[in-house]
């Protein structure tokens, strides 16, 4: 190995994945919520919190409002 290198000349390229970093958070759902989409990760091989994430990740996408009626 070299004592130094010339970071110029090393050709950088942007990572592909920094747009779409996750961010950890803590979030509160119901134990029925998170039961429903570990059956359906189960179903589908993808582990729950992708699953969640790829859900939400398309309501963002798709400007998803939020409808709710009280009866």
């Amino acid at each position: 190995m070299r004592d130094e290198y010339d970071i110029a000349k090393l050709n950088p390229r942007p990572n592909p994945y920094a747009k779409r970093l996750k961010k950890q958070i803590t979030i509160n759902i119901d134990n029925d919520t998170v039961d429903y989409f570990k059956e359906q990760s189960s179903a589908n091989g993808i582990p729950y919190q992708v699953l969640i994430n790829l859900y939400l990740r398309d309501c963002a996408e798709h400007k998803k409002q939020l409808k709710m009626t009280w009866e």
